[in-house]
């Protein structure tokens, strides 16, 4: 087997500046386009390495590839390296994503432009049911991992329970459930290598929450209120940024008044025709929650504090626990809480498909209550009938023709934007 080679700084930082504009299609893609060009051609990385980090960073909330990307920096060239390449997996993307939600929040209004968003939103219904299959094979393969994803479902859907407890009852129930006797005992952290981290993980918090705190204190109002709503956020998107996306909706549409539904979905249809992580959402949404209260120039203020809550947090984890990885990958206890989060995110994304193809496909839908129970349902009069063909296109193409997503997403938005003209 060849050595891995180190590149420089400059060799570092051009590759990854590629990898970030051509980071396209979500993290499976992402993560694949980062082992073709990392390990089969520059060979930087060796290939138990790199499956053991991405083991790593799925134990870990946030976004999983961009936290890949760090570590391969950091392998590379140190706390430098980590930033150069997480930094440059996200940069692209998020500067796309600012340039588009800048016209968006200027264009929103006008029929042409709405008509093109309501396509957008109709095939983004398709995305999230392939997102749910594709989370469904990976993570359902025991009768145990389908009745958790069941259970996730009903008490997101049917009861209304709050994301962050269905996720932390999931991880409970299965790090008890895992007996707790090592795969593969390895020896004791060096003490220097467990300083080392623990300064590492001191240094990136305080990055982390001391322009937090000073927003709270300084600037009481909404850039606090996102800074704060983010930095929760952070620590809970467990299983990618669908599982995360119901509960970040419904907050701020129908609990924070941030944004419309409809936004809310345009947002999502802008990332997801952007390089870099879906979770770049949240730069969309940072921007109209402080767009609405004070302006654009508020939004953009707004848009940095999501990024910088959102990402900052990635860093600290990886540079602070990429030492260990060997010993956190064969730790059974953590592998058992991860597996029964991914099949409860099943049930997470299950509930957001329900709940996207509801609000895009019909105009009334009343809330019906049996005591603890909350049935949201359909007014079968109010059906949309152009969103609900372009919908139907998209699965289709998507689902069993497969055809790129840029090419769903380009028609579906024309279709609805002739459809209005017409």
């Amino acid at each position: 087997m060849t050595s891995p080679m180190t590149p420089s700084l400059s060799e570092l930082t051009n590759t990854f500046a590629k990898i970030g504009c051509l980071s396209f299609g979500g993290p499976a893609a992402q993560i694949a386009l980062m082992h073709r060009m990392i390990l089969d051609e520059k060979k930087w990385v060796e290939e138990p390495d790199y499956l053991r980090a991405l083991s790593f960073c799925m134990l870990l909330p946030g976004p999983e590839a961009m936290q890949l990307a760090t570590w391969i920096g950091w392998r590379l060239h140190g706390v430098k390296g980590g930033l150069i390449a997480g930094g440059l997996f996200v940069l692209p993307g998020a500067v796309v994503v600012l340039a588009l939600t800048l016209l968006y929040s200027a264009l929103g209004d006008v029929p042409l432009v709405m008509g093109l968003f309501t396509g957008v939103q109709a095939a983004v219904i398709a995305i999230v049911i392939e997102a749910l299959i594709r989370v469904s094979k990976r993570a359902l393969k025991t009768r145990e991992a389908n009745l958790i994803a069941l259970a996730a479902f009903a008490a997101l859907f049917l009861f209304k329970l709050p994301f962050p407890l269905v996720i932390l009852t999931a991880a409970i129930w299965g790090f008890f459930r895992t007996p707790a006797t090592a795969k593969d005992p390895t020896a004791p952290a060096p003490p220097a290598a467990l300083a080392r981290s623990l300064k590492a993980g001191a240094v990136w918090l305080a990055i982390w929450l001391i322009p937090l705190g000073a927003l709270v204190l300084l600037v009481p109002g909404r850039l606090a209120e996102i800074g704060i709503f983010f930095s929760k956020l952070a620590v809970l998107t467990f299983g990618g940024a669908y599982a995360v996306l119901a509960w970040m909706a419904q907050e701020v549409v129908e609990d924070k008044g941030w944004l419309t539904l409809t936004q809310m979905m345009d947002g999502l249809g802008l990332a997801e025709t952007t390089p870099g992580p879906l979770i770049l959402v949240n730069q969309f949404v940072g921007f109209m929650a402080a767009n609405q209260a004070g302006g654009w120039q508020m939004g953009l203020a707004g848009a940095g504090i999501a990024l910088w809550m959102t990402f900052i947090p990635s860093f600290l984890f990886i540079f602070t626990g990429a030492p260990f990885i060997d010993r956190l990958t064969h730790m059974p206890r953590l592998s058992g809480a991860l597996a029964a989060i991914t099949a409860a995110v099943v049930g997470v994304i299950a509930n957001l498909s329900l709940w996207f193809a509801l609000h895009v496909l019909f105009a009334t839908l009343p809330e019906v209550s049996f005591g603890p129970l909350h049935l949201t349902l359909p007014d079968p009069a109010s059906l949309r009938l152009v969103p609900a063909l372009i919908a139907g296109f998209a699965a289709y193409t998507l689902l069993w023709r497969h055809w790129p997503l840029l090419w769903v997403l380009g028609i579906s938005a024309a279709a609805s934007a002739l459809a209005a003209v017409l």
